[in-house]
C-alpha cells in the first residue's frame, strides 16, 4: 500500500510541475490548429506505454518462473532457459509490433 501511495505522489508531483509548461502559448499558428494531432500523439504515447509496461510484466514473470523452475529441478536448466529466451523474444517481438502500430497511427 505504501508503494502505491509513493507512486501516486510522484505522479502527482510530476503533473503539478508540468502544468506551467503545458500552459504556455503556442509559438506558431500550426500548433493552434484543431486537427486533433495532439490527441493522436497522446494516444500513441499511452498505447506505447501500455505495450512496454505489459511486456515488462510478462518478461519479469517469465524470468521469475524460470528461476523458480530451475531451483526446483536443476537438471532441466538448459530446457528451461531455452524456453524462457524464446518466450521473451516472442513478447519483445509483439511489443515492437505494437509500438510500430502506435506510431504509425499517430502520424496519419
Amino acid at each position: 500500500m505504501l508503494k502505491l501511495f509513493q507512486i501516486l505522489m510522484v505522479s502527482w508531483v510530476v503533473l503539478a510541475i508540468a502544468s506551467p509548461a503545458l500552459a504556455q502559448g503556442a509559438a506558431d499558428s500550426d500548433a493552434t490548429s484543431s486537427d486533433g494531432s495532439g490527441l493522436k500523439g497522446l494516444g500513441a504515447a499511452v498505447g506505447a506505454g501500455l505495450a512496454i509496461v505489459g511486456a515488462g510484466f510478462g518478461i519479469g514473470r517469465i524470468g521469475g518462473q524460470a528461476v523458480e523452475g530451475i531451483s526446483r529441478q536443476p537438471e532441466a536448466t538448459g530446457n528451461i532457459q531455452t524456453a524462457m529466451i524464446i518466450s521473451a523474444a516472442l513478447i519483445e517481438g509483439a511489443t515492437f509490433f505494437a509500438l510500430v502500430i502506435c506510431f504509425m497511427l499517430s502520424t496519419q
